[in-house]
């Protein structure tokens, strides 16, 4: 069972919905018997491709364990609330998980800006009551560093190895003044530090920068941007930043001749930024797929020879799970695969696997504790999973992306190189 409601904007609407929500869920199942697990994502704005194909991903998991008898006999159920990638609904979608709907632990929260304003608040509710944030999809650093990162168990690795890659790629291939085009808030500061820092490292600096606003949409005009980094005089660009807005910059780039290789992190959400550049470049005849990179936490979705991707994909076609429509409130066109659902996927199939070495008990204080002591686990994806008491990242796979005949495929050289 899943539920997904849409972020409330006053304390008596919230109630209200509560209390709905209670009542049909008393209707349906007993608390004894069911998992619930907390999760605040955008599901609507420019970002909500992210929110949306990470719920599908997990759910595709979670409704096939929930179907063939769930956890020690408890079916998972997924509470989830939309923030439209802003701060203040997270925080207030996360005390109502934790307070009202007393879920055993958050899952798949999305973005840096969202989930660093939370820290604190999952600092207290931590140490009040053994609560912990899940396989958040964002590689920032705050949640992998204390104080809070005691609190947070991250799966994908971080921006900082995602943008090492990067560097790396780019320099191998002869290519050293690069620009930096980033989201001004924590999201995107904490990619242009990683940026520097790596830049540094190889006696390196960034040649040029621009930024844009959150919440940018794909409609904007990027070229003043343009202008400010191509007057630096860059041979690549590395961009931190959503689909909408990056493919914004790529599109007005390219338009204006800057050629240059432009890569991605893998927040960008690459199938979605994928699929606008190809719908204007047959609106105007220009192919803006050229010379672009993208840096993935998980493997190709095209790989099915690994074991969790030829079950992704079978599963994610077997129980695709939308969102309620009154939730996304506008027309949404799902992926058939993506690296965004695939990440979901394996977020929901390590969490179930934390679940069942939990025991038919599910005590929260145990939770830690079991967490910590996963070692060398095959998730499938052909790179073991490792945590422990000063280790609270499961993975530090990076695999590079490239653009041929209008889809992602891997890198060859750079496929699942460790960090």
């Amino acid at each position: 069972m899943s539920a997904v409601l849409p972020r409330t904007r006053t304390a008596p609407g919230i109630c209200g919905a509560l209390l709905i929500f209670v009542a049909l869920a008393s209707a349906t199942c007993c608390w004894s018997k069911e998992i619930r697990i907390g999760m605040s994502a955008a599901f609507t704005g420019p970002t909500r491709g992210l929110g949306i194909e990470l719920y599908r991903g997990s759910t595709a998991y979670l409704s096939h364990v929930n179907e063939t008898g769930g956890v020690f006999g408890h079916k998972i159920n997924v509470i989830a609330y939309d923030d439209g990638y802003n701060p203040v609904p997270t925080i207030r979608n996360t005390i109502r998980l934790v307070e009202d709907d007393d879920v055993l632990l958050l899952f798949d929260y999305v973005g840096t800006p969202t989930v660093t304003r939370m820290l604190p608040l999952l600092k207290i509710y931590g140490g009040q009551r053994e609560l912990f944030l899940f396989f958040p999809f964002s590689g920032a650093q705050p949640q992998r560093v204390r104080p809070y990162g005691e609190y947070v168990f991250n799966l994908r690795a971080s921006y900082s190895q995602e943008i090492d890659s990067l560097v790396d790629y780019l320099i191998s291939r002869g290519r050293s003044r690069i620009a930096v085009f980033y989201q001004i808030d924590a999201y995107g500061r904490s990619g242009w530090e990683a940026v520097h820092k790596s830049l540094a490292k190889k006696g390196l600096r960034v040649v040029g920068e621009a930024t844009y606003y959150r919440g940018t949409t794909y409609q904007a005009d990027m070229k003043a941007q343009v202008k400010t980094i191509r007057n630096s005089s860059p041979d690549s660009i590395i961009s931190i930043g959503a689909y909408e807005a990056c493919a914004a910059f790529i599109r007005d780039s390219r338009d204006a001749g800057l050629n240059v290789p432009i890569a991605n992190v893998s927040f960008v959400d690459s199938e979605n930024k994928l699929k606008l550049l190809l719908k204007t470049g047959q609106e105007t005849g220009r192919d803006y797929t050229v010379n672009l990179i993208n840096s993935q936490v998980v493997p190709s979705c095209e790989e099915t020879e690994l074991p969790a991707v030829a079950q992704y994909r079978r599963l994610i076609t077997q129980y695709d799970v939308m969102p309620a429509k009154s939730l996304i409130r506008q027309d949404y066109e799902p992926h058939k695969y993506s690296p965004v659902s695939l990440e979901g996927f394996l977020n929901a199939k390590l969490l179930v696997e934390v679940l069942k070495r939990l025991g038919p008990n599910f005590h929260p204080k145990s939770v830690k504790a079991v967490v910590e002591g996963i070692k060398d686990y095959d998730l499938g994806i052909g790179v073991p999973v490792n945590f422990g008491p000063d280790r609270h990242q499961g993975l530090d796979a990076v695999f590079l992306t490239t653009v041929e005949q209008g889809r992602f495929v891997p890198i060859p050289e750079q496929t699942g190189r460790e960090q």
